[in-house]
């Protein structure tokens, strides 16, 4: 049952001084019953297919889920890719009449989207409709925080409060008669990982050119694979999956009307909430074991492994390099502790700080992507490495997703453990870094591991 607001007479009127002239955002939020986020997800289906996005943090702490489109900011190229998207919303926000008593992070009107790896490399077809820059302004959204459910209606009208209250209470009253369908798995007709000899061929190269140069010290080389199943891959089943598989990483998927991106990603890029600011660095890592001694002998060795060491030293001075200028203050512990999931472990170190006042999440979007870990050390030499040797379109695998409300609080991750879900076909993405002293067959290996959060999830059930 929606709780009713107290702000409702100002908006109102407020509402109908802006509507005079022009469309604005008009934005009310309420405090619902409980509502499956999974339901809600589903809520309208196939009228909403493509036109959805669905977010959760580790263990469940915060879920967002937006169904029906009502705007979308999109753009295609390097220049400004990040400010152009901001200053898109600023735009939008300095005319909106928005009703939310409760200024929780999350609620109210929020963009969610990313932006691609690399907007210089080569394009593929199958990556077209994502763009370099892809956001959505949703038409209705479920925000879960802790216990507590809130529902945000986002409509560009110039109608009164009473218009929007029927949007309210009619939806309302599809919720209340919606149930969840349970999807199934699509039939596995074939997996292929592409490219491998020359994948192997290309780590060589890399290898070679890390020992013999001084102005390169790393570069992430990523590979994919692909699955044909005999009927379309359904988001619902996948999302279900990695809910159920993947509890302490951020759960996360991106619609459009031709395909998906979807995956289950350890990684925080970074995440702002009013001026307390959290980036960590996620290099570095090791399989996991269903034995526990072997599993607790595998997290020794990494901790004590000099070259995922260094590897990890590179992106923790990386983030401190792009946070100080945006920071009054930086807090990074002197060594990096183990974050397990169900089949990596990886060297993790948080990084922290006190934001300056003028700083946006864009803001540190852009100057923490790519970091190390995806793209390499130096930045420029390592990206420059990557299009000539990688051979491939990343898309939006490895990049910055994520969301940012109208207070400017928000949080991106990077886009690992993923892939890309396209009609009968799917797409999966796995890196690894390279060192002078990597060895291409275990760099294989570890992309094998990598692999397998999005295999097991989209799954696939034989014939």
């Amino acid at each position: 049952m929606l709780i009713n607001s107290p702000y409702q007479t100002k908006y109102i009127n407020t509402l109908k001084h802006k509507a005079q002239s022009n469309k604005v955002l008009a934005s009310y939020t309420k405090k619902v019953d409980k509502i499956d986020p999974f339901t809600f997800y589903q809520i309208s289906k196939p009228a909403n297919d493509g036109k959805r996005f669905f977010w959760k943090s580790p263990d469940d702490d915060t879920t967002i889920v937006g169904v029906g489109l009502l705007r979308s900011f999109s753009n295609s190229g390097a220049e400004d890719r990040f400010m152009r998207i901001e200053t898109e919303w600023k735009e939008i926000l300095s005319s909106a009449v928005i009703d939310n008593p409760f200024h929780l992070p999350g609620t109210g009107p929020l963009l969610f989207g990313g932006f691609s790896f690399d907007p210089y490399s080569l394009k593929e077809e199958k990556w077209q409709p994502f763009g370099d820059a892809l956001f959505y302004l949703p038409e209705y959204m479920l925000t879960v925080i802790g216990e507590e459910y809130y529902l945000t209606v986002n409509l560009f009208e110039s109608e009164e409060l009473v218009n929007q209250s029927n949007k309210v209470k009619n939806f309302d009253l599809i919720i209340k008669n919606a149930g969840l369908s349970e999807a199934s798995a699509s039939y596995l007709i074939s997996k292929e990982e592409l490219f491998v000899p020359q994948w192997l061929d290309s780590v060589a190269e890399v290898v070679n050119i890390l020992k013999s140069s001084d102005l390169v010290n790393k570069v992430v080389l990523s590979r994919q694979m692909q699955l044909n199943f005999s009927e379309p891959v359904l988001s619902e089943y996948v999302l279900k999956q990695l809910h159920t598989q993947q509890k302490d990483s951020f759960i996360f998927l991106l619609e459009t009307p031709e395909g998906s991106f979807a995956g289950a990603s350890p990684e925080r890029l970074v995440k702002k909430i009013d001026d307390q600011v959290l980036s960590t660095s996620l290099a570095g890592s090791i399989g996991r074991s269903e034995n526990a001694v072997e599993d607790r002998e595998l997290g020794n060795i990494l901790l004590n492994d000099e070259k995922n060491l260094y590897e990890h030293s590179l992106v923790v001075d990386m983030i401190k390099k792009a946070l100080k200028p945006h920071c009054n203050e930086l807090q990074v512990p002197d060594q990096p502790i183990l974050l397990r999931t169900p089949y990596i472990q990886h060297l993790y170190t948080p990084v922290s700080g006190v934001a300056k006042p003028e700083t946006s999440i864009f803001n540190l979007v852009g100057e923490l992507h790519p970091t190390p870990a995806l793209g390499g050390v130096p930045t420029g030499q390592a990206m420059k490495i990557i299009r000539d040797e990688e051979k491939m379109d990343r898309g939006f695998y490895a990049s910055p997703i994520g969301w940012t409300d109208f207070d400017g609080n928000g949080e991106f991750i990077v886009a690992i453990r993923s892939g890309l879900l396209k009609g009968k076909q799917a797409f999966l993405y796995a890196g690894c870094g390279l060192v002078a002293d990597s060895d291409p067959k275990e760099e294989l290996k570890e992309t094998g591991i990598k692999f397998q959060p999005m295999l097991q999830a989209i799954g696939g059930k034989s014939e």
